[in-house]
């Protein structure tokens, strides 16, 4: 490339920094320090690489926010969207129906547990959390069981940004402002083995966070609605692993006490964990079902929400009984979405990616191995390819690095100066590649992650 082509590349740069600086307000960023800085402006993508303004090659190490399945610029999803707009991009799903809709119902049901038979659409994890709580309360509003309006979740859960779901959340740093507007929940201790609540040890413990859970049923014995839960992993509060068995004693404690089990599979669906639904590692079929993100492969913004037969019949009634569930928005459904996702979906059924995700986490365990003895890696949390790095000032004492040293983010711009894209969760790295993300490619990206977090922590006091 000439010298005259780069002054161009660099001066478009440059004018959409300059307008990014002047118009956007970025999420969960702090913009005075994005004000401060030269940002990294994505322009196109491929495969397993995105490519900014300036011409640089990134591998997506975070799916782009744990959304994208398959890669960037997918033949088969793209042919999808594009014949889905020749016909038609969008209608209403209020008193009409649609093809493209009718038929991602049909892919959900046949993907999902059995018994998740119904589905509501939305647009995103959060609404698709909202709707949940909101079908739980009604559902026993018109069971005639109105004292079941309570709702129990696990600290340190993240189920989206808006009220309600904000309710059912358990992160301080993201939530603490805002509870003036939320309704109270139930939150039972948390099963975060390297730094456990209750101040016991896996397996001597026997799952005593789950016995507090009961204990929390016991106490409001006949008014829990529901218990909302991420299966497997809690995500956003730093990939924390549950032990084996804790998903499946929360579907038997739900069954004791008359709740409904409501699993959010927004982060850990579609193949993320190893199997397409990380409640089929445990045989667990929830109540209610919540999936997003990868739903469409990546490719735009859909979510929903499942329900068995049983939920779904509580709506049922005469119009004049009024047991509608009064909830929906512009773009439910949309068709240019759905077609996406069930291109997204076939591929995932037929195309090998699923059945290749075992031996992928595999490999990426074998290459992440070393920072098992790092003096500044306390642990290294992983199921399938959800992986967590939870950095330390000490080892040995588990002694956290104080918020304001920023220490994940230092290591994320250390993997951007190698050729990786990174989010951090405070003190934890977070690394959940595409499935469909090569060998080589993983390889590549775990030797990023190990020598940004040598070369960053090396820097911290």
């Amino acid at each position: 490339m000439s010298a005259a082509d780069d002054s161009a590349r660099e001066s478009r740069h440059r004018k959409l920094a300059d307008s990014d600086h002047r118009h956007l307000w970025h999420p969960f960023t702090q913009m005075q320090d994005w004000l401060a800085e030269d940002p990294v402006i994505i322009d196109s993508a491929e495969g397993s690489y995105l490519v900014d303004t300036r011409g640089n090659r990134y591998l997506d190490g975070c799916a782009s926010l744990w959304c994208n399945v398959h890669g960037h610029r997918v033949p088969e999803i793209d042919r999808a969207v594009a014949e889905q707009l020749g016909r038609v991009a969008h209608t209403t799903l209020l008193g009409l129906a649609s093809t493209a809709s009718i038929e991602c119902a049909e892919e959900l049901v046949r993907a999902a547990p059995p018994g998740l038979t119904r589905v509501f659409f939305s647009d995103a994890g959060s609404t698709a959390a909202e709707i949940a709580l909101k079908i739980a309360y009604q559902h026993f509003q018109l069971r005639g069981d109105p004292e079941r309006r309570e709702f129990l979740t696990i600290r340190g859960g993240y189920h989206g940004d808006t009220v309600g779901s904000v309710s059912l959340g358990g992160i301080d740093l993201f939530h603490r402002i805002f509870k003036p507007l939320l309704f109270p929940v139930h939150q039972a201790p948390q099963p975060y083995c390297y730094r456990c609540p209750l101040r016991q040890a896996w397996p001597s413990c026997r799952m005593a966070c789950a016995d507090e859970v009961e204990r929390v049923f016991e106490a409001h014995r006949g008014r829990i609605a529901a218990l909302v839960i991420e299966p497997l992993v809690q995500g956003a509060d730093g990939m924390i692993t549950q032990p084996p068995g804790y998903l499946r004693r929360m579907r038997e404690l739900c069954d004791r006490h008359g709740a409904l089990l409501v699993c959010d599979e927004v982060a850990t669906g579609f193949g993320r964990t190893g199997t397409m639904f990380a409640v089929e590692q445990e045989g667990v079929v929830p109540d209610v079902m919540t999936v997003a993100k990868g739903l469409t492969g990546g490719y735009l913004p859909l979510a929903a929400t499942l329900t068995t037969e049983r939920v779904f019949e509580s709506f049922l009634g005469p119009f004049e009984s009024r047991r509608t569930f009064f909830h929906g928005h512009t773009f439910t459904g949309n068709p240019l979405a759905c077609a996406a996702a069930v291109a997204s979906m076939r591929l995932l059924r037929g195309g090998g990616v699923l059945d290749a995700v075992p031996a992928k986490a595999e490999l990426l365990a074998r290459e992440l191995a070393p920072l098992s003895g790092h003096p500044r890696v306390g642990e290294v949390r992983q199921r399938g390819l959800m992986v967590g790095i939870e950095l330390v000032r000490d080892r040995g004492t588990k002694e956290e690095y104080p918020y304001e040293l920023r220490a994940g983010h230092e290591v994320i711009l250390e993997a951007r100066r190698r050729g990786a894209i990174l989010r951090p969760l405070g003190n934890v790295v977070v690394l959940m590649p595409p499935l469909a993300m090569a060998g080589e490619e993983l390889r590549e990206l775990a030797r990023i992650a190990r020598d940004s977090i040598e070369a960053a922590t090396a820097r911290l006091p």
